[in-house]
This record gives structure tokens, sequence and C-alpha cells, in this order.
């Protein structure tokens, strides 16, 4: 383990965090993306941390600030050893995911430690159906997933076009309805503070939260919990056993905002798809062979989502804390060291990556991204996602819909083509597609 120049400090502070931070770890800032693409922000940023692991070794790279010890993550071995070695020594609970995400759910599993933590994850494994590829109440959320892309597709079909705004409303309603029920549909409000927020969350310790916001988001969210919906999230948060320590209603929170990047990676893969005619062939070949109307897994389309994820990473940082001394290469690093895993790096690092740059949803289904610790689009190890496998069920069934029906193609945004790298920064904000009705399967 070595510790950066104060220069290199400087280097990796204006080329990697500033732009990190500035995008907006919890919610991003459209206008600031846009940047960050125009500037190719990610692959200058790659660039340099190549030559800071070149320069002091594949070893984390303490940095010298003087407020805050924290050491960059720069090898999959050593991604490996933190996941792996979390909660203990490598506690989830960060100083910086305290600050920000203790705003809106200062009981939440991610900002807990010990006991609390090991209650309120085993709650949320149990609503969420963490270890099943098809969640208990399959068959209802892909039903809901259906019912919204096939308006989605009505609206498709006279227009000829889909646009990121007209995808993402549509996808609201499928997390409002998978998480708190039907009656939720069109409350937009409840999304709108939860985005207030986050995006207040952004700035951590910088901005006073917003308390009368936050009384507002729980008084709806209390509203649906109270319901409790038969075929919803929130009937199972009823029904799941608990504790003291558990604080369902400080659970739920995480999973509607998780959800709303897992629409920005299903809308990347689709124009993905709409790009690479030979991926294409395959996801149709699947959506073809299916019956759509039962709850099933589709792995093509699945691993599609995951390569989004994985070119276009929705946590740009997994942040842990040392909850112990450690040691690395003979090095001792201190208790309460912050480590950061800078997503965009290892996941599209060409250096030891094939794939780096290119559309590979191959690496999912064969074994290969499972044994490499720099593919963790939903993190890895004790502190993965709880989600991931109900994301991939909604967002597969919702692409289902879409791709059976309708050809499409890309007309602006960044060109995505299998000729050329991939870009290592793509906003979905601006990504327009053009669509073709198929001829009937």
């Amino acid at each position: 383990m070595n510790t950066a120049s104060v220069a290199d400090t400087l280097r990796i502070g204006a080329l990697v965090l500033g732009p990190t931070v500035a995008r907006g770890v919890l919610a991003r800032r459209p206008r600031v993306v846009r940047l960050a693409e125009a500037a190719d922000a990610d692959r200058r940023a790659g660039r340099l941390l190549q030559r800071m692991r070149a320069k002091y070794g594949p070893g984390p790279l303490m940095l010298r600030f003087p407020v805050r010890r924290l050491a960059l993550v720069l090898s999959s071995d050593d991604v490996g050893r933190v996941l792996a070695g979390s909660p203990e020594p490598f506690a989830l609970a960060s100083l910086e995911k305290r600050k920000a995400l203790g705003r809106f759910q200062p009981h939440g599993v991610l900002i807990s430690t010990g006991a609390d933590r090991a209650e309120r994850r085993a709650f949320n494994e149990a609503v969420l159906d963490t270890p099943q590829p098809v969640h208990r109440y399959g068959e209802t959320i892909c039903a809901k997933a259906r019912e919204e892309a096939e308006l989605l597709r009505e609206q498709i079909g006279r227009t000829g076009e889909l646009d990121w705004d007209r995808f993402r409303v549509a996808w609201w309603r499928v997390i409002r309805r998978v998480v708190l029920g039907d009656a939720a549909r069109d409350d937009h409000e409840i999304g709108d503070l939860l985005t207030t927020l986050r995006m207040n969350a952004n700035w951590s310790y910088a901005r006073p939260p917003r308390r009368r916001v936050r009384r507002r988001f729980a008084e709806r969210l209390r509203h649906y919990l109270a319901e409790a919906e038969p075929g919803s999230l929130a009937e199972l948060v009823a029904r799941t056993p608990r504790n003291d320590r558990t604080e369902p209603a400080d659970q739920v929170p995480q999973w509607l905002f998780a959800f709303e990047p897992a629409g920005m990676a299903a809308y990347r893969a689709l124009a993905l798809l709409a790009t690479h005619p030979e991926q294409a062939r395959r996801a149709r070949e699947e959506v073809d062979g299916r019956d759509l109307e039962r709850p099933q897994e589709l792995p093509f389309l699945r691993a599609c989502v995951q390569e989004s994820v994985r070119l276009w990473p929705t946590t740009m940082a997994v942040l842990r804390d040392t909850t112990t001394e450690t040691v690395w290469d003979g090095t001792r690093m201190p208790a309460g060291t912050g480590l950061l895993i800078h997503t965009p790096f290892l996941q599209r690092d060409e250096e030891t990556l094939p794939y780096a740059d290119t559309f590979a949803p191959w690496i999912w289904l064969d074994g290969t991204a499972q044994e490499s610790w720099s593919d963790i689009p939903f993190s890895g190890g004790p502190g993965e996602c709880p989600g991931r496998n109900l994301v991939l069920l909604t967002t597969s069934c919702f692409l289902a819909m879409l791709i059976q029906r309708h050809d499409f193609r890309l007309v602006s945004g960044q060109p995505l083509t299998y000729a050329r790298p991939l870009p290592r920064t793509l906003e979905p904000f601006g990504l327009r597609l053009r669509a073709r009705p198929r001829a009937a399967s």
C-alpha cells in the first residue's frame, strides 16, 4: 500500500472524485451528466487511475486529504477482499453513506451495523426474495410490468418513437405498483418527494436536511404500508416477521430509489440492442420462444441489463470503512479508513478486461463475469444488492414486451456501434429510439 503525492491526490480529486460527486451519487444531475459525457470524463478518469496503478502499484492507494483517510482500490483482487470481507472488517455503513442516506432512511440497512444490520438485511432478503431468480410474487410483478409496457407500446405505435422521458414515466408506474401497490400507480408526489430528498442528500455535509419534505414523504409511505395491498412488496412488509431492530418503513425508500436507476439500465440496454444486430436477434429469439404471460427467467435479457450496468454503472462509487486495523502488502491501514471502489474504472479497465468497451452479455451466461471481481454491477459478497434478482426479473419482463412487437433504431445520442469501443460515459436523457412494428412471430 502506497500514498499518493499531494499533486497526484489533487489530480485524482479533480478527474475522479470531483466529477463523481458533481454528477450526483444518489440522484443524477442531468446537466452535469451531459457535461461529463461531452468531456469523456470516465475515460479520462480511467486513464489517470491506470497511470496511478502503474506508478504506485496495484494495492490500495492512500490519498492525502487533511480531514479524511481515504484509499482507492485499484485491483480486482483487492476489490474481492473488500467485498468478501464486508461487513467486518470492511463496513458498508461508511461515513459518507451515513451522512447522505441518514437524511431520509436513518435506519436503512446500508447504514446499519452489528445486530441492527443483520436483522435489517434478513428482513430485506425475506421481502425481496433475494436468492430466487423469480420472486414469489413474480406473476403479479410481471403482470404489472406487462401492463405498463403495453401502454407504452401503444404510445410508441402512435408516434413511432421512444425517448427517456416517456420511458421513465412508464417505469416509475411499475416501481410504485410493485413496491406500494396499484393504488400508488399515479402518485407522482411520492416519487417527486423522494427525488427531492435524494438530490438534497447528494450534498451530504454541505446542505441542511429537508425535514418538511421528509415528513411529507414518510406520511405518504406510511399510508401505503398501512394499506398493504395484496401482491405488493408492501404486503410482504406487513407479513414478514420483525423485531424492535427492524424499522420496516426505513427499508422501503431504498427499494424505491434503487429501482429508478434500474430503469436507466434497461433503457440503455434497449439502446444497445438497437445498435447490435446479433444480440438483438438473440433477444428476439428468447422472447418469441417464451410465454410472456408467465413469470420466468429470461437469461439473455437479464444478461443484457447486467451488461448495461457494467458498461455504465448506476453506482459509481462502492464505499466501505475499515472497522479495525488491516494489513496490505505489509503496510498497516488504520481503522476508520474509507475505501473507494470506482466502478466506471474497474468495470471498463481494458488492461485487465478484454471485453471492457464492448457489449458482451455472454459474460453473464458462461461464468466469465462471476470469476472476476471487476464485474460488480450489483456489488458483491455479503453486501450484494438484495434486490438484484427482483430488478432483473422486472426489467427483463418490461423489455421483453417492448421488443416483442417493435424493432428499435437509435436516432440520437452517442453512436453505440459494435465497430468501435463504446463510450465510457453515456447519459440516457438524450437517447431517442425510432420504432418499427415487427411482423407477427
